[in-house]
């Protein structure tokens, strides 16, 4: 084993932040030994604060109408050739009750910033699921909103709100999005969210077009400043349709190491093993929680719209990456020696005595 990227994990695992060029031989550099090494690492940590559990939230994808125009994204305000689509009140809450009966005790609520989904209509939305699933965490993930609004939203029930920051960088986030919106903007958001009570998660994408090891090794340092209680990951995947369309892909292998940092660096984290890393290789959600990983969202969308919220091609809409595969999900975590769970699963500082 390379005794100097052994040394960088050990100086990640015990909170210290190893200088740049140490990142670099730990993502660019490591073989097999040294990547055993540091899954065997992420995986006690993890295990120290979830043993073999892994959580499961029922994702509803509400809307994939978009005021933004990110250049990445296949539902961008732009994009003329995809079909929109909002699901009303009524069928988020048949979401909501089949996912449920499934055991589901999260609810995940994404979509893109979708002007129609004001706070007259959120806010008494929320309050509806609160309601109906008092035993039940409210996820959303709807962009960015005003204070007022994430008080509001917070007030009616919502207990967790994701929103990638995207990039830590400046001119790698300006190179990714128009330039009406703002790094800071974003940062303000994330900031606001805690500060309000939200069980906050942040995250960005690995491989994003312009992106180097510098570039990530800011994101590493944001989230180790920041101290969210969730993180997003996953490799970037290009969209038809989209400027970016005709670039590369992120690299799951990039994508694995990264979920492992992110474990050792935060080892109570929930941390997810996303959909973009299941579509870019095959048991990407298996090889996630094998990282580090400890979160699974199967998709509860209504399958009449599920293929539509397109945000990268060959996004998976059936089997074990959807409600109708649950069992499997839960057999095929069970195969590899963990026990899917459907309960609230919160952050451990929200759930101490």
């Amino acid at each position: 084993m390379n005794e100097k990227i052994k040394k960088t994990i050990d100086e990640i695992k015990s909170g210290r932040f190893p200088q740049v060029q140490d990142w670099k031989a730990l993502f660019l550099y490591s073989g097999p030994e040294e990547s055993r090494y540091l899954t065997e690492q992420a995986v006690a940590a993890r295990k120290e604060y979830f043993g073999n559990k892994v959580f499961l939230r029922g994702l509803i994808e509400f809307t994939n109408y978009c005021k933004n125009n990110c250049y990445y994204c296949g539902i961008r305000r732009d994009h003329r050739e995809i079909r929109r689509y909002r699901l009303t009140p009524e069928q988020i809450l048949e979401c909501c009750e089949k996912g449920y009966e499934l055991g589901l005790r999260t609810f995940v609520l994404q979509g893109g910033e979708d002007p129609y989904w004001d706070d007259s209509r959120l806010v008494p939305l929320v309050a509806s699921i609160r309601e109906k699933f008092p035993d039940c965490a409210i996820t959303l993930s709807v962009g960015e909103r005003s204070r007022e609004s994430y008080e509001n939203l917070y007030d009616a029930g919502a207990d967790r709100y994701l929103l990638r920051h995207e990039a830590a960088d400046l001119d790698l986030y300006e190179s990714l999005h128009p330039e009406e919106m703002m790094l800071s903007d974003r940062t303000d958001c994330l900031f606001d969210l805690k500060s309000i009570g939200f069980q906050t998660g942040c995250g960005f994408m690995v491989g994003a077009p312009g992106q180097t090891i510098p570039h990530i090794v800011e994101d590493l340092k944001f989230i180790g400043q920041f101290c969210p209680h969730m993180v997003g990951i996953g490799p970037f995947l290009p969209a038809a349709g989209t400027p970016f369309e005709d670039q590369p892909g992120g690299s799951p292998k990039l994508t694995l190491k990264l979920l492992s940092v992110i474990r050792l660096m935060k080892p109570d984290i929930l941390l997810p093993a996303t959909t973009a890393l299941s579509s870019a290789t095959e048991d990407g959600r298996l090889l996630g929680i094998k990282a580090g990983a400890n979160v699974i969202m199967p998709n509860i969308t209504p399958e009449s719209v599920r293929s539509l919220y397109c945000l990268y091609d060959r996004k998976p809409s059936a089997g074990v990456e959807c409600a109708e595969g649950i069992e499997e999900l839960k057999e095929q975590l069970a195969g590899i020696g963990y026990e899917a769970v459907a309960e609230r699963g919160d952050h451990p500082f929200f759930t101490e005595e």
